[in-house]
């Protein structure tokens, strides 16, 4: 059995990474299969994503665009009702930021409408694998021209608050227990990717063999409930690899506990961030969750002070 403290970071690596090595690094931590990335790993491990058609992996990378379009290419977009995107009416057009899942199913629901085209037809010629079996490469005739131009992440953190707070969206991968991610995927704007006891076999040499839990903060280390909840652990981890000599992964995994450690990704803009501190930072919070979120909260504040004051 492995005990480790909770803890967080912020995902600024993966922030300067091409979208494909984002997505890869992001999605293995379903299966923790970390060790398999290499160089050449990112497009092979992405295009089978989105074969199979593994959605969540596709919310991991978001794009922020400034279109230059006319007012009626405007009044089209917003009349299929885009879903899951930030829009912000900019001078002479438009800043629209979105997920690659965001813009692959809204191009399969609405080619023919311009704005949409447009964007897809920038963005699947710079990452055709995004947006394979999704969007075909058309040559389009007598079609008003939309000027579509990529925001790089410094251009987006020097955006007027009110636009940094939309479009500068912020991962942050927690290492937490369960009963803290139980809470923690309520919040709907989010998009979340979490380590899977279904696929994970933590009797594997590279888990040590062993099921790793998260320290409890409730009781004191020397205290008489700590050795409880110790032992506690001991036995549910030796039922679990038990389990596991004629069981799934999947099976055995139901009698694992809450203070299972769990690796999730939090993946939101700014304002969302903001309701997340303004819930889970109180006293009414769970003291687990304000464990790892209230450090956090200083971190980003001191990141952007003129957001969160």
């Amino acid at each position: 059995m492995i005990i480790v403290d909770p803890g967080f970071e912020i995902q600024d690596e993966l922030d300067r990474a091409s979208l494909a090595v984002r997505l890869e690094a992001c999605g293995r931590i379903c299966y923790k299969s970390e060790e398999k990335i290499t160089v050449d790993s990112a497009l092979p491990f992405v295009k089978k994503i989105a074969e199979h058609g593994h959605n969540s992996v596709m919310e991991m990378a978001v794009v922020t665009l400034r279109l230059c379009c006319t007012a009626d290419h405007i009044a089209d977009f917003f009349q299929c009702q885009p879903k899951f995107l930030t829009i912000d009416m900019v001078e002479n057009g438009l800043l629209v930021t979105g997920s690659i899942r965001a813009f692959r199913e809204l191009y399969s629901s609405f080619p023919e409408v311009e704005v949409v085209s447009a964007m897809v037809d920038f963005l699947g010629s710079r990452h055709p694998y995004l947006f394979e079996n999704v969007w075909i490469p058309v040559q389009r005739l007598n079609t008003p021209v939309i000027g579509v131009e990529k925001i790089s992440l410094d251009e987006v953190e020097h955006l007027a608050v009110n636009l940094l707070l939309r479009h500068r969206y912020l991962g942050v991968k927690f290492i937490v227990n369960r009963a803290v991610t139980h809470e923690i995927v309520r919040h709907r704007p989010c998009s979340f990717l979490q380590e899977s006891q279904r696929y994970c076999r933590y009797s594997q040499d590279k888990f040590g063999n062993q099921v790793t839990f998260i320290r409890p903060m409730f009781f004191a280390p020397d205290s008489p409930e700590y050795k409880l909840w110790q032992e506690a652990m001991e036995e549910t981890e030796d039922l679990y690899l038990q389990l596991l000599e004629t069981s799934t992964p999947q099976a055995a995994r139901t009698v694992l506990p809450n203070s299972c450690k769990t690796e999730i990704i939090v993946y939101c803009n700014l304002a969302e961030w903001r309701h997340i501190f303004r819930l889970r930072t109180t006293s009414a919070a769970e003291p687990s969750m304000r464990e790892v979120m209230i450090p956090l909260e200083t971190e980003v504040k001191n990141r952007y002070p003129q957001i969160f004051v």
